[in-house]
């Protein structure tokens, strides 16, 4: 094992393997190149701002675990109990989606209300701001600060993909939300990369002649921060504004106060929009809490370090983006999205539960690649559908409900898994994370119909199916993530 686990490091550091990580990232940039002249102009521009954000926050995301390792040595002690350093990286990240659990809704109301384009120049704003305190960070009480504001300013996933359901025309909707999600991705898939190129930065001396200056584990942060103030600059400039399409809207349609349409999801499970978020905060709280001890159990079990973590991150955001480009629209056609998002679950728990099974790294390889596969075929899947049975102006307070729900997994989730990654062992959160995720195939069964039919007419129900014409496949895929999802 110690062999395999040198040989890998050792792999990922070697001029062959970054050639060939080059060559893919040349692979996606060609892909979007291609087909670029099929992305709707008026999305464009929100295309690029989500990539470029994506970007910035995944330079940081992999790293945090090596800060707090950094900063906390073999752990702390509070109040007569020891945090070992997972638990402590569990925390934080919890840290991070407590203010974004508070937030979303919020924002989402917000951008109903005001409008998407504000809303998401004040979340840059705080993901800068953020960027920065993480930069220069001396203790975990200030790593732990950063994460608050980011999350703070992080809710708006779900107005990100209210902007691009009520800012297109019903027919071109499933394209709009893949290329927005494939984008997404395809940041992930650069962002850790370019992470792991700022920590090298940050070790050379920057100061010609006989000065010296090191940015040190500030270049992370400020890099980051740099490309937040030059999205911002472009979003006020570029970036359209989709309120008006929801003025359109019905106007007798009063939407719900947050704490309503909270208690909504919870009191009447049965409905649609209420399975829907379910499947979608579940399953993304069991799998996303994982990342927070994902790289303790890399250096672990693979001796991946913070210089070759953004290689795993790139291998698995480059599936994602072809999946999402190539498979998920002809996948969506033949199976719907609803069955789509059942096979998704599946491979997600198969992906999940064979890394700690991998005993080489070829094994792991074909492991990890079932990860990024699941992903592209569930969550914009499920987040389309709930689009389609959620009234429009409606949609922003219910994807922030989304993100609400899925945001109280993923305070959970890493606090456990954290926990097992010091008390159970390195591949207790695995297994863990793997069976959740498998239950949470059976709250889809009965979903077919909204995405196969044109929905009923509207009741005085604001979670009831919105009018459709003509029967739309909607969901080839939606801004994941996802990380942000």
């Amino acid at each position: 094992m110690l062999f395999v686990q040198s040989n890998l490091a050792h792999s990922l550091q070697s001029p062959f393997v970054r050639v060939l990580l080059g060559a893919i990232a040349i692979a996606l940039i060609y892909v979007f190149y291609r087909e670029v002249k099929k992305i709707p102009a008026k999305l464009f521009t929100l295309m690029i701002t989500a990539f470029v954000d994506m970007v910035g926050l995944l330079m940081i995301i992999p790293l945090l675990p090596f800060y707090v390792k950094s900063l906390g040595g073999a752990g702390i002690n509070v109040l007569g109990f020891h945090l070992g350093v997972g638990t402590i990286s569990g925390i934080i990240v919890a840290a991070f989606t407590v203010a974004q659990l508070l937030s979303a809704p919020m924002w989402g109301r917000f951008s109903d209300r005001v409008g998407r384009k504000p809303t998401l120049l004040i979340a840059l704003t705080a993901a800068g701001i953020s960027y920065l305190v993480f930069g220069f960070a001396t203790s975990l009480f200030v790593l732990f600060i950063s994460r608050i504001v980011q999350g703070a300013g992080g809710g708006t996933v779900g107005v990100i993909q209210a902007y691009v359901a009520d800012s297109t025309d019903a027919k071109d909707r499933a394209r709009a939300l893949g290329w927005l999600s494939a984008t997404t991705n395809l940041g992930v898939a650069l962002g850790p990369v370019l992470g792991s190129f700022a920590i090298a930065v940050g070790k050379r001396d920057l100061m010609p002649g006989s000065g010296t200056l090191q940015l040190g584990h500030a270049a992370p942060g400020i890099m980051a921060a740099g490309l937040c103030l030059l999205n911002i600059l472009f979003a006020m400039r570029y970036l359209g504004e989709s309120r008006e399409v929801i003025a359109h809207s019905e106007s007798d349609i009063v939407p719900r106060k947050s704490g309503e349409a909270a208690w909504n999801i919870l009191s009447q499970p049965s409905e649609p929009s209420s399975r829907l978020i379910l499947i979608y905060a579940i399953s993304i709280g069991a799998f996303q809490g994982s990342f927070s001890v994902l790289a303790l159990f890399l250096n672990a079990r693979f001796q991946v370090t913070e210089l070759t973590i953004g290689y795993f991150f790139m291998y698995t955001g480059a599936i994602s983006v072809f999946a999402r480009v190539l498979l998920l629209g002809r996948m969506v056609d033949w199976l719907g999205e609803a069955k789509l998002s059942r096979v998704g679950l599946i491979l997600l728990a198969a992906g999940v539960v064979g890394m700690p099974l991998s005993s080489n790294i070829g094994m792991l390889a074909i492991a990890v690649a079932l990860i990024p596969l699941g992903t592209a075929f569930t969550f914009p899947c499920v987040t389309a559908l709930l689009s389609r049975v959620v009234h429009q102006r409606e949609r922003g307070l219910y994807m922030g409900m989304q993100q609400t729900y899925g945001g109280v997994a993923r305070i959970i989730a890493p606090l456990f898994y954290g926990w097992a990654f010091d008390s159970l062992g390195v591949s207790s959160p695995y297994y863990f994370s793997s069976a959740i995720i498998a239950t949470t195939i059976f709250l889809g069964f009965g979903l077919d119909k909204y995405a196969r039919h044109e929905a009923a007419p509207p009741t005085p129900s604001s979670t009831e199916p919105q009018v459709e014409s003509p029967p739309l496949v909607v969901a080839k895929a939606v801004a994941a993530s996802e990380p942000k999802d």
